[in-house]
């Protein structure tokens, strides 16, 4: 009988209050050794104060946290940063302009034995190998977001935790330093916690996504899970692009202008869940009216006023031309997802 894996890091009840203000309230989490999980979630929800609790830069007021097995923080225990066995990149970088690239990698190993063998390994594995002896000056946003990757690399830690690493670079670089960085973690196995607002970053590179809201992890999944079965209104709001139909619940059934759909047992009132892509042009479809057209080259979204006055949103491919007024049917090409609604959000 083989013995359960011990998790990277597991959270239970973490809890992190400012002047007052819960910052985060029963942050609880299981992250699983080498994965790339992203902690998802709007500007002031927690996502960083979280991520400073794992570090150790922050001591929860509750809760009780490990890495790898060893308890580093709960009523009676509080481990310092330097010695949790973690390393941390910045949203900003937080490199020195005075040192040169290689200098600033070797600032992250004081007492370190091979010092500078360790930072040019970890030059190497970011591909900046050639760039030791420049000033952080001299580099491009992206070479200077993998030295700050190089040098929390460096001392060789058994957790990396990123701060929102891409929002200091344009958005053609983006993408490209998102899949340096996949393939880096790939590459050295190393457990990895990204932390971001962009749900575009955090579905592309994530194994499971962690939607934090209000201090709260709602909902852990994989990017399919988290886009297609979303636990919470909140999740299915913010993670793409949704539709969201509400109405009372009567008969164990909600009424939409795109149809009446089942209900969640017990609910008052619901949310009908539909994606763009989930809508189609068909002969016998909903009437509705085009009010607004976007076109991308690879697809295009059409805003088509319903009967009942509500909008949907419908993601086709890019042939056909659409205008405003012209008259369409939409057909629901599956049946949608319905989530209890808990407030009167289309009051």
């Amino acid at each position: 009988m083989t013995s359960p894996t011990v998790p990277a890091v597991h959270a239970v009840g973490l809890r992190a209050a400012f002047d007052g203000n819960e910052a985060v309230a029963d942050f609880t989490l299981n992250v699983e050794p080498g994965e790339l999980l992203a902690i998802l979630g709007p500007s002031g929800c927690g996502k960083t104060t979280a991520l400073r609790l794992i570090a150790g830069f922050e001591a929860p007021t509750a809760g009780t946290l490990e890495i790898a097995g060893q308890r580093v923080a709960d009523p009676s225990i509080f481990v310092p940063p330097e010695r949790r066995g973690v390393g941390m990149v910045f949203q900003d970088y937080a490199l020195f302009p005075h040192m040169t690239v290689l200098e600033n990698v070797e600032y992250g190993l004081h007492g370190a034995d091979h010092k500078r063998q360790l930072a040019e390994a970890a030059l190497a594995t970011t591909g900046l190998s050639t760039l030791g002896g420049r000033r952080v000056h001299e580099l491009s946003g992206g070479e200077q977001q993998r030295v700050a990757l190089a040098r929390a690399l460096a001392p060789r830690p058994r957790l990396l935790l990123l701060d929102e690493p891409f929002s200091n670079l344009d958005l053609a670089l983006r993408a490209q330093v998102r899949e340096e960085l996949r393939d880096i973690v790939d590459q050295t196995g190393i457990t990895t916690i990204l932390v971001t607002h962009d749900q575009e970053e955090a579905l592309s590179i994530a194994d499971r996504v962690a939607f934090l809201t209000r201090g709260r992890i709602v909902q852990v999944g994989t990017p399919e899970e988290i886009y297609l079965r979303p636990a919470t209104v909140d999740v299915a709001e913010f993670i793409g692009d949704a539709n969201l139909f509400y109405g009372d619940v009567v008969e164990r059934s909600v009424r939409t202008a795109l149809g009446a759909f089942a209900a969640p047992a017990d609910a008052a009132r619901a949310a009908v869940v539909v994606r763009p892509e989930d809508l189609e042009i068909a002969e016998h479809g909903i009437p509705g009216t085009v009010v607004h057209r976007e076109y991308y080259g690879h697809d295009q979204v059409l805003s088509v006023r319903l009967e009942d006055g509500s909008v949907a949103r419908a993601r086709l491919g890019s042939r056909g031309r659409y205008e405003a007024g012209d008259e369409v049917r939409l057909s629901l090409i599956e049946a949608p997802l319905v989530l209890e609604s808990l407030t009167r959000r289309d009051a």
